[in-house]
């Protein structure tokens, strides 16, 4: 899994072919001139050059939290980023965990200085409700691939049950052919679409838990799962499916749980664009939409320091631990000054010492979305 938290072009634990796509949307300024005048224009460059300059243009700003997107399903996750990157008219913004076109749910988008937290949302558990079709195996293990192998056998629900277990806890997982590992170089994807032979190793990943949710008719079956980084959901269809000697692959798949973000604070598209739209109009704000920078920081503690060891600490200096009060314990901690954030630094051998400094001057989460539901 690669990632650049500054600039949002991550690839998770789920990214296939289809996320690597650049996205169609853009922002367009300025008005449409008639078609003869736009012929003579294009043909003068001079005349060209003078139309961008005086073309209306609006200045990125500062927006700093998380919006956690109901993702509809057909949209790539790159393309998710950059419709909410135009929303906010943010000057920042990246996506914690690719989620596939074909599926829906939670898309944990960081705008700002929360693009510097996104690791720690990477690293979280992810939960999933997906849908198995058997009969049959393809290339991409998803509805969107060419069907590579077929059965006429259909697994019976203790046969799924039993098999459950073996898919529980640390397993060997080898990743499907369409993702985004590199190999000697190139994204695995990459080579398949050329046709080419990809032997990928199998590498070793956490379930959590696996359980078979419905089964609403001979070719299909439901489940959830909790998983750890790096698993893929596909590859547990593909590989269930050999197993019970019927083949299989996703037909459906949502995403309901990425680190500390669940389905109550998934917001979908359509609400998100509604209240952009009154935000303009003067009637609600968009740090209304926002989620705190720190809410990705939930499994770490947080560490208060005074104004005067702030300012230190902004400047990137270590300040000493002193008192009674200061903490025994070393490791990573958010700092926060008058419940503001401030920092995240290492604590050990009697000091604190930032290694990522947040400046949230901009817009911010309002003070309601303080409090998690």
């Amino acid at each position: 899994m690669m990632m650049d938290p500054a600039h949002g072009m991550i690839g998770g634990e789920e990214a296939d072919q289809h996320d690597m796509q650049k996205n169609n949307f853009a922002d367009v300024g300025g008005n449409v001139q008639p078609q003869q005048e736009a012929r003579r224009v294009n043909n003068d460059p001079r005349a060209n050059k003078q139309q961008k300059s005086q073309q209306p243009r609006r200045d990125r700003r500062d927006v700093h939290g998380w919006v956690v997107l109901d993702k509809p399903i057909g949209m790539t996750s790159t393309q998710a980023v950059a419709v909410l990157k135009r929303l906010f008219n943010a000057k920042r913004a990246g996506h914690a965990g690719t989620l596939d076109p074909l599926a829906s749910g939670g898309l944990p988008i960081a705008l700002g200085e929360a693009t510097k937290t996104v690791p720690f949302v990477m690293d979280g558990r992810k939960r999933y409700q997906f849908t198995v079709c058997w009969g049959e195996e393809r290339d991409t293990d998803d509805i969107e691939g060419r069907a590579t192998a077929t059965s006429d056998q259909r697994p019976t629900r203790e046969a799924i049950e039993a098999l459950l277990p073996r898919f529980t806890g640390v397993i060997e997982q080898v990743p499907p052919r369409y993702s985004a590992i590199k190999v000697q170089g190139e994204r695995a994807y990459d080579l398949a679409r050329d046709g080419e032979i990809v032997e990928l190793a199998p590498r070793p990943v956490e379930i959590h838990h696996l359980t078979l949710v419905d089964q609403p008719d001979s070719d299909r079956s439901v489940f959830e799962a909790e998983c750890g980084k790096g698993t893929y959901v596909r590859a547990l269809a593909r590989d269930m499916g050999r197993i019970l000697g019927t083949y299989g692959h996703i037909c459906a798949l949502r995403r309901t749980l990425v680190g500390p973000f669940g389905e109550n604070d998934m917001i979908p598209l359509d609400q998100l664009e509604a209240l952009c739209d009154r935000a303009a109009s003067g009637e609600g704000s968009l740090a209304d939409a926002l989620m705190p920078v720190e809410t990705a920081l939930d499994d770490i503690p947080a560490l208060a320091v005074t104004r005067a060891d702030a300012a230190r600490l902004h400047r990137g200096q270590a300040v000493l631990l002193r008192g009674r009060d200061a903490p025994t314990s070393s490791g990573t901690v958010y700092v926060t000054v008058a419940g503001r954030l401030l920092a995240l630094a290492e604590v050990g051998n009697g000091e604190i010492i930032p290694k990522r400094v947040f400046n949230l001057t901009g817009l911010t989460a309002s003070s309601g979305r303080n409090e998690r539901n």
